[in-house]
């Protein structure tokens, strides 16, 4: 079996290198961030907590119009512009040393994150073909778990040093690390797709567009897998489990290498609709059994070493439930959106990771360590019943476009 990592030379390479770019000081920033504001800046986590929600609520939103301007202005300008701002909102935390300029700073820097998001993905779609596009997402999701994993390595430097001038440091390693990341952008072609007729009445399209709000809410279910994995199970394992305190970190490694090294191979198996919503029908099995071995670990009597193989085993189902539910859901977000208007349907197709991001963690503390055994199952239903749910609301959505197509 063949690993595929680098993408091909040309357009897909210089976006895997400008993804790498600034996954490398993300990977840092997600280390030592929340402990930085706590014990540097001393805000309580509960500030910080409201904060973040506010931020990627207003972030979730700002994404989809920002993603309008990519598709009037140009996905390249769009992207490197908000590349700068994302640096620029990086680099403010340095200076944040009250709750009201941090929630500020953070509203700039979810704003700028997710309107980059859909400006790369308007770009990767006047870039690429068709056809080869979920391929080419694939390799910069290997690109970003490798980069995150190098950046998170880095982190650990920081915090073992735990000085403000360490946590500083990563603040200033993230900044340059987008502004490299707009150097990079700037390689490539600035290609300009023609935009449809009446653009002023297909400027809120995405939010009249029901059949494609219905797979986006749905993807928005699945993406909860986000939050489980780096939050809920971990609160999981200290209060439910037997298993040492490193099984944590196990399942992060575990969850990061595998897509590094198998997201492509995984992502081959999908060609078009319906071989998408066969992958993402088969992400929603694999993570309700992930959720079912989880629960298995909280067995009263299973010695540590026990516990520690079932979570490593619930692990590797749930990352390739990650795997095929993000394969699918690429392949689908791109052949629903009308031709010209990729930026602004990307923009609010990726509304669900910062809205994940934003409820997730209540919801999932509340079902996995409030509910215990049952809440990880009823999790687990969520994501079969969304799998499965995937397929007639897109044949739904393919014939809304279909005769979207004809009356134009």
């Amino acid at each position: 079996m063949s690993l595929r990592i680098v993408p091909p030379s040309g357009s897909p390479r210089t976006l895997a290198l400008a993804q790498l770019m600034n996954s490398l000081g993300d990977g840092a920033y997600y280390v030592c961030s929340a402990l930085y504001f706590t014990r540097v800046v001393g805000l309580s986590p509960a500030r910080i907590g409201l904060g973040l929600t506010v931020a990627w609520g207003i972030g979730s939103l700002a994404g989809v119009a920002l993603g309008r301007i990519a598709d009037r202005r140009g996905p390249r300008p769009t992207a490197v512009v908000l590349a700068l701002a994302t640096s620029a909102s990086v680099a403010s935390f340095l200076f944040v040393r009250s709750f009201p300029l941090f929630l500020l700073t953070a509203c700039c820097y979810a704003t700028a994150q997710c309107g980059l998001a859909a400006a790369r993905q308007a770009l990767l779609a006047s870039l690429v073909v068709k056809e080869e596009r979920t391929g080419t997402l694939a390799y910069l999701q290997s690109t970003l778990n490798a980069g995150l994993a190098v950046g998170a390595a880095l982190g650990g430097v920081a915090l073992h040093f735990g000085s403000r001038e360490a946590y500083l440091s990563v603040f200033v390693l993230d900044a340059a690390t987008f502004a490299l990341c707009a150097l990079v952008l700037l390689r490539l072609p600035d290609v300009r797709v023609d935009l449809p007729p009446h653009r002023t009445a297909a400027q809120q399209a995405e939010f009249r567009d029901l059949p494609y709000a219905v797979v986006t809410f749905l993807n928005m279910i699945m993406l909860l897998r986000m939050p489980l994995i780096s939050l809920a199970i971990p609160l999981w394992i200290v209060e439910r489990t037997s298993a040492p305190g490193w099984t944590v970190s196990a399942l992060l490694v575990l969850n990061t290498c595998a897509v590094m090294l198998f997201q492509v191979r995984t992502a081959a198996a999908v060609r078009d609709l319906p071989s998408a919503t066969r992958t993402v029908r088969r992400g929603g099995v694999a993570m309700l059994a992930s959720c079912a071995v989880f629960a298995l670990s909280a067995a009263a009597e299973a010695p540590a070493r026990a516990a520690v193989a079932v979570l490593l085993a619930g692990a590797a189902l749930q990352v390739w439930g990650e795997m095929m539910q993000s394969a699918g859901a690429w392949q689908i977000s791109f052949d629903l959106a009308p031709a010209g208007r990729h930026g602004q349907y990307q923009g609010f197709f990726g509304a669900g990771v910062p809205v994940a991001r934003m409820l997730g963690p209540v919801l999932l503390t509340t079902l996995v360590v409030g509910l215990g055994v049952l809440g990880l199952l009823i999790l687990g239903a969520l994501f079969l019943a969304a799998g499965l749910a995937m397929g007639p609301a897109v044949r739904w959505a393919g014939k809304a476009r279909t005769a979207m197509a004809y009356a134009v």
